[in-house]
């Protein structure tokens, strides 16, 4: 966000007061600040288990507004052409040597470790919460989002959000039970170009899963329009044509 906006949309809450409209308009305005409304990207998976040892994923993915999303792996060799498909809370995963897509749900994960398959194809944050109230912190806003359904895989999520900024720092995810399931960390924000300055590290830890870590590297994201036939299931098997 330019100095100048900032300076604006911080004016636009002093004007309003701590309330919910105000928490939705900076979770819309965290979203933005993350992507363009629709984009391609390259990630980096890294599953680290407590003895060290290392599996690592490359995928491509692409988004299309708040309802889309596909995520092609390019490696490691053995998963090559393997592509998850969101569309609206509805996801699959295409296995080339099956050639049919599966059913897969918000709380799975295609890569194991911490990510589940809600953190792999998130669309945007106040496409799938609500922001419910909003904390002033000083240097930060404490957002309470609840999600909108039952698809999504947090029922809850306390964000941490920095003022200056207004990119996340930290989040915690909870069950409906009030269980702490994982925290999201936000690191090492980089300029990427085209008006995009974010966080290039996503790491996260659980308390459900002692002494293993999870980190997701973000490279080349860049605004890119897409056609709407390109995130449907009768063209998930050439999403390598879209690189």
């Amino acid at each position: 966000m330019m100095r100048g906006q900032h300076v604006v949309f911080l004016l636009l809450l002093w004007a309003g007061g701590a309330c919910s409209d105000d928490a939705h308009a900076i979770l819309q305005q965290v979203d933005r600040n993350l992507a363009p409304d629709s984009y391609e990207m390259y990630r980096k998976l890294i599953n680290i288990e407590p003895d060290g040892k290392r599996k690592e994923f490359v995928l491509y993915t692409a988004k299309k507004g708040r309802e889309s999303m596909l995520a092609l792996f390019l490696d490691p060799p053995n998963d090559a052409g393997r592509t998850t498909l969101r569309v609206g809370d509805n996801m699959w995963l295409y296995i080339p040597d099956v050639g049919k897509p599966i059913r897969i749900t918000s709380l799975q994960s295609v890569v194991g470790g911490i990510f589940n398959n809600s953190d792999l194809m998130r669309l945007e944050f106040s496409t799938e919460y609500t922001a419910e109230s909003l904390a002033d912190l000083g240097d930060s806003y404490l957002l309470s989002l609840k999600a909108k359904t039952g698809a999504v895989a947090y029922d809850r999520l306390k964000m941490t959000v920095d003022k200056e900024t207004v990119l996340p720092l930290s989040i915690e995810a909870y069950a409906a039970s009030g269980l702490l399931i994982k925290t999201l960390h936000y690191r090492d924000i980089k300029d990427f170009g085209n008006g995009i300055r974010r966080p290039a590290v996503l790491e996260t830890d659980s308390p459900l899963h002692v002494g293993y870590k999870a980190v997701m590297l973000f490279a080349k994201l860049r605004p890119r329009e897409f056609a709407d036939e390109v995130f449907t299931l009768n063209r998930i098997s050439r999403a390598e044509e879209l690189r």
